[in-house]
């Protein structure tokens, strides 16, 4: 079934629920509902489905159809589904928890559990969206077997980039006429490709998920209009979802860019051709522990 779209109305209320309290009237942010005769009515043409009027309504009298509750029920924790307040968050251990996690590049041999895949993909729906469209979906290659059907289509692509970048011939060309990008990537990348691409078949290193036995690929639906962003954001609650979990998780930009330059790529995986990739997360089971956090780079501050 296609998902509904974020204009479509799907609010319904129970007018013998509804107070008349009219908390759900301000919060609406598409002036979908109005107060007729002392109650709440669905009157307007549109909607964002985002939720408001029902997380706010204190008799439960609001239903937004389109939302699946299921998505706030997780298998591998208890969710506490009382709204958490402004300024009522353990902002310390929030803090630390972003600054704890790491890129994992050691990863342990131990499978991750299917429940596991599935909460992180509802945590990462939590994520805020662009006139809430939600457009992110999520491939899931559960195993290493299916990581390395996907590994074994990446290594054919860069041996082949690998092969253009060595032509001197071919990179001068792509300067001249193209945006010079083959010859960055010989400069910056090529060596410790090829070096990656060498170790994998002379004794099946693997140094592009680095031995991790699932990946998720979030790609892009049509049609957003910050659907990079959205993504992001979505792959930001993932990868804090997978620390609390117990799991490491590393971004694997190699295998986005090689699916942007070649959409065949996509197609091992099952992902459309309308889909964009922007992001593909290793996960597992981290073999490596650290004593602290490590600070970051100063960033420039502008006041306005």
């Amino acid at each position: 079934m296609p998902a509904l779209l974020p204009s479509l109305v799907t609010t319904r209320i129970d007018p013998e629920r509804c107070i008349g309290c009219e908390r759900c009237i301000p919060v609406c942010p598409s002036d979908t509902l109005s107060m007729v005769d002392g109650k709440a009515v669905v009157t307007g043409a549109t909607s964002l489905q985002c939720g408001h009027c029902a997380a706010v309504c204190p008799t439960d009298a609001i239903r937004v159809e389109a939302l699946d509750e299921g998505m706030l029920r997780f298998r591998t924790f208890d969710l506490d589904p009382a709204w958490l307040p402004h300024g009522q968050g353990d902002l310390p251990g929030l803090v630390r928890l972003m600054a704890s996690r790491r890129s994992c590049r050691n990863f342990t041999e131990q499978p991750v559990e299917r429940d596991m895949l599935e909460d992180l993909i509802r945590i990462a729906c939590t994520a805020p969206s662009g006139t809430n469209c939600q457009p992110w979906a999520f491939t899931v290659l559960p195993d290493r077997k299916a990581v390395m059907r996907l590994g074994d289509r990446l290594l054919v692509f860069f041996d082949k980039l690998n092969a253009m970048a060595a032509n001197p011939w071919i990179r001068t060309a792509e300067k001249v006429f193209g945006k010079g990008q083959l010859d960055a990537y010989h400069r910056g990348y090529r060596q410790r490709v090829q070096e990656g691409i060498d170790a994998y078949r002379a004794g099946g290193r693997d140094r592009l998920f680095h031995g991790a036995p699932a990946v998720i690929v979030i790609a892009q639906s049509p049609g957003a209009t910050t659907g990079f962003e959205d993504v992001m954001l979505a792959s930001q609650n993932l990868l804090l979802g997978a620390h609390a979990m117990g799991l490491g998780t590393c971004l694997i930009g190699f295998a986005v860019e090689a699916m942007h330059r070649d959409a065949s790529i996509q197609a091992v995986v099952g992902i459309p051709k309308s889909e964009r990739v922007r992001a593909v997360v290793a996960i597992g089971h981290p073999a490596e522990r650290f004593k602290t956090v490590a600070g970051r780079r100063a960033a420039p501050i502008r006041w306005g």
